[in-house]
């Protein structure tokens, strides 16, 4: 899908939203193509700020930060608006507006896209529903639905599991197997320090970069300490949970 050497790349980054006021520092990674990195951090420890920056929307920064290739962002569903009359494929369409000219309306590729993409989701079957109808799973489906359709080599989940139903667990799980297999660079934000495990890399973050690496390496008590502080919780000196993290 993408010739050989990293898709992102970060060196010597700090960033924030003013000048001298930096939100994330220190941040120094990168990801090649057909990697799965876990992004872990407290509340306000700058996993969003990342992604910004990942998405070229960050207004104050200093050293390097670079994505080979368009960069796919799927948002928590709780942030979707639900009230707009738009069905299951109106939004996995718009995933391909930013390879359409604008002098030439939506057509059958782009539509054929979103339907795959749907499919792919498990999805296939409510195409026509409307979005605000679909249980909390299903429109996280549909998000990824929307990242998909843009074909785009490095994609951003914030919390794709974060409440959703057990199925909807599942098919999300084999989606990113399959991001894996094609050789994407898929970031995912979250707090599951036991799902963060099973990823190729992980991200430690707490207002800088605490660490980088395998989950072997990144993953070991004293790390998950500097990242959470007191949202750490340590279960028979081993398991490590993270509570009060409902927004960041």
């Amino acid at each position: 899908m993408t010739a050989p050497g990293p898709l992102i790349e970060a060196s010597g980054f700090a960033g924030g939203y003013a000048p001298g006021e930096y939100a994330i520092t220190g941040v120094e990674f990168s990801v090649a193509p057909g990697r799965l990195v876990a992004v872990l951090g407290p509340n306000g420890g700058g996993k969003t700020t990342l992604f910004r920056a990942l998405l070229g929307e960050l207004p104050v920064a200093t050293g390097t930060i670079r994505c080979r290739g368009a960069v796919a962002y799927v948002p928590q569903t709780e942030r979707a608006r639900l009230d707009y009359p738009v069905s299951a494929l109106d939004v996995a369409l718009m995933g391909t507006y930013a390879t359409v000219p604008w002098h030439r309306r939506i057509g059958a590729a782009e539509r054929d896209a979103a339907r795959s993409a749907l499919d792919r989701v498990g999805l296939a079957e409510h195409a026509g529903r409307s979005f605000g109808e679909l249980s909390g799973g299903q429109r996280q489906r549909v998000l990824i639905a929307r990242a998909l359709a843009q074909e785009a080599p490095i994609l951003l989940l914030d919390e794709p599991l974060s409440g959703v139903d057990r199925p909807s667990e599942a098919l999300i799980l084999a989606v990113l197997d399959e991001l894996r297999a094609e050789g994407r660079a898929v970031l995912i934000a979250t707090h599951d320090i036991t799902q963060a495990q099973a990823f190729d890399a992980v991200i430690c973050l707490n207002r800088a970069q605490i660490a980088f690496g395998p989950p072997s390496a990144a993953l070991h008590r004293e790390t998950l300490e500097r990242t959470y502080g007191a949202e750490l919780v340590v279960v028979d000196g081993e398991r490590a949970v993270v509570v009060d993290h409902h927004s960041h």
